[in-house]
C-alpha cells in the first residue's frame, strides 16, 4: 500500500523553469555566451552541470563565475516575486490527497527561492516536509531525490516519486520505490 508520495517541485507542482531559464539565459549573456533553450535543458535540468560546465568550455574563471553566480540568483529571485504559476490541476491533487498519504516536496532550489515561490501557492498547507538545496550537499550521491525515503521512514515499495521527464527519475531513485515521469505538454 502506498504511504507516500514525493513531488518534485519545480516543473512538476510549479511552473519555474522558465524563469530560471530567463535569469540564467541573461547571466551568460552578460559573460557574451548564447544560451538555447536545448542547451539549458541538457545542462541545467538533467546533468546539474549548468554554469561550470558552460563557463569551462568558454575559458571564464571561478573568479569571473562567482558574481554571475550571485546576479543570476539575485535575478531568479526578482522573477519569482513577480509571481509562479502553480501546474494546472496541482493544487487539486495535493488538497485531495491530503490527508489519505504522507506527501513531501523534493527540490534543488535554494530555500530562500522555495520560500519566495510557495509565499502565495497554498500547496505548502498539503505537505509534510520539504527537502530543498541547503538539506543535502550538492555533490552528494544518489541526489537529493532518493533522501525522502529516509525523511519519510518509509521502505519501498511504500513510497512514490512523481518527477518530470527533463530530470527523469531513474537516476534518482533505489530500486523498489514507484517512480512516475511525465512529460509536461
Amino acid at each position: 500500500m502506498l504511504k507516500a508520495i514525493l513531488w518534485d517541485n519545480d516543473g512538476v507542482l510549479v511552473d519555474t523553469e522558465g524563469l530560471y531559464f530567463q535569469a540564467c539565459r541573461e547571466t551568460l549573456e552578460r559573460l557574451g555566451v548564447r544560451l538555447s533553450e536545448a542547451r539549458f535543458i541538457e545542462l541545467f535540468l538533467k546533468a546539474s552541470e549548468g554554469l561550470t560546465k558552460i563557463a569551462a568550455e568558454h575559458g571564464i574563471d571561478e573568479q569571473a563565475l562567482e558574481p554571475a553566480r550571485i546576479w543570476r540568483n539575485a535575478r531568479y529571485t526578482e522573477l519569482l516575486r513577480a509571481g509562479v504559476p502553480v501546474i494546472d490541476g496541482a493544487r487539486q491533487v495535493l488538497r485531495q490527497l491530503h490527508g489519505t498519504v504522507r506527501m513531501g516536496m523534493v527540490t534543488s532550489s535554494r530555500r530562500e527561492h522555495f520560500e519566495i515561490i510557495h509565499a502565495a501557492t497554498g500547496l505548502l498547507d498539503c505537505i509534510d516536509f520539504a527537502l530543498v538545496r541547503e538539506d543535502y550537499q550538492q555533490s552528494q550521491t544518489p541526489s537529493p531525490t532518493s533522501r525522502p525515503c529516509g525523511k519519510t521512514a518509509l521502505a519501498p515499495p511504500n513510497a512514490s516519486l512523481s518527477k518530470t521527464r527533463t530530470g527523469g527519475c531513474a537516476p534518482h531513485w533505489r530500486p523498489g520505490c514507484a517512480a512516475s515521469s511525465y512529460r509536461r505538454a
